[in-house]
């Protein structure tokens, strides 16, 4: 399963990607996240592993992140692992202004347990919506700094 698209933020592209770029500002627009946990290599860069942990109700998350290839201002992927699924996230941030910044992504999920592949198959469109909501409340969050 894979989707893309884009968003535009009304922000200068180093501020989205500055933003973007550090982890202790992910509360701040994704729903349950707890805390991100450095496991191996230097945050953010190529290689780097870390925990993120996420609280959903009663249900804890926690997803292992692998960074693919970080060349923030520009474009960031990363790899992450799930017991249940995989995926694999890519964004690119392009200049349109002083004031103005197209996100563009695409997730892949290149692997899903039968339950996720089920609620894919039952509920179409779940993963996309949370991801697309996510982007949303980035984009809201980046527009009040």
């Amino acid at each position: 399963m894979k989707y893309s698209g884009s968003i535009e933020i009304n922000k200068p592209k180093e501020l989205v990607s500055q933003l973007f770029a550090d982890p202790n500002l992910l509360h701040e627009y994704q729903d349950g996240f707890i805390r991100k946990e450095l496991v191996k290599g230097k945050e953010g860069e190529n290689g780097a592993v870390s925990k993120m942990y996420y609280k959903y109700g009663k249900h804890d998350m926690i997803l292992t992140e692998t960074v693919v290839s970080n060349n923030l201002p520009d474009s960031f992927e990363a790899f992450y692992h799930h017991k249940h699924m995989d995926n694999i996230w890519k964004c690119k941030f392009v200049y349109l202004g002083i004031n103005k910044t197209r996100y563009e992504y695409e997730f892949e999920y290149v692997r899903m347990s039968f339950i996720p592949k089920l609620m894919s198959f039952l509920i179409p469109g779940m993963y996309r919506r949370q991801g697309e909501k996510w982007l949303r409340q980035f984009k809201e969050f980046v527009e009040k700094q």
